[in-house]
């Protein structure tokens, strides 16, 4: 009797230790722009560097990179619960809207979408940093205004930091662009990284 109340003594004191020592992680619910359309995934990508960033800053994070090129919001949202489930992530990184946007669906669906990702990573403990993006100029001026006010409008409501634009400096710059003129090339990747890191950075 006693040698089997130590055994559960050890294999209970082993399963707490393994938890403790789990690194925190940081899970990014993202688009093409972060699925690194037309590169390598797993070296070239924004969300790879931001590993080796960590990795070379000590950081104990590990990246969870969850995004699926062709997601809308509606999408992700469907696919949230799971990833909540799996990795119960520390930060949660919403990169999402853009293929909204070139569909032209409504803001107020969109908006809708975005404000229940929000919702739900912080119901289960992550905290949220919203990642925006702008749309080419002949989808019009209003629906432009609009599509990217409800970025800001979500990071206000929710008291959330805000990228406001993933593409700052790159989408104009046709060096840092595939030759579709949608998705960044290589090049683009480090910049990418560097406008999300100062608004991440925060939150580890």
């Amino acid at each position: 009797m006693l040698l089997r109340l130590l055994l559960i003594v050890l294999l209970l004191g082993t399963a707490t230790a393994t938890t403790a020592g789990e690194a925190p992680r940081i899970a990014v619910l993202g688009d093409s722009l972060s699925a690194a359309y037309g590169l390598e995934r797993e070296r070239d990508g924004w969300v790879a560097l931001l590993q080796d960033r960590l990795s070379d800053g000590d950081y104990p994070h590990k990246v969870i990179n969850a995004a699926t090129s062709g997601d809308t919001t509606r999408q992700g949202l469907n696919r949230l619960a799971r990833l909540l489930d799996e990795h119960d992530p520390e930060v949660l990184v919403v990169q999402l809207g853009g293929n909204d946007g070139l569909r032209a669906l409504p803001p107020a669906e969109t908006r809708r979408n975005l404000s229940a990702i929000i919702e739900m990573g912080q119901s289960a403990g992550a905290e949220v940093l919203l990642v925006g993006i702008r749309l080419p100029p002949n989808y019009g001026p209003v629906y432009n205004e609009r599509f990217e006010a409800l970025f800001h409008d979500l990071a206000d409501e929710y008291t959330i930091p805000l990228v406001p634009f993933l593409l700052e400096g790159i989408a104009t710059d046709r060096n840092l662009m595939q030759d579709d003129r949608i998705h960044p090339n290589t090049g683009a990747q480090p910049k990418m990284l560097e406008l999300v890191w100062p608004e991440l950075e925060p939150l580890l």
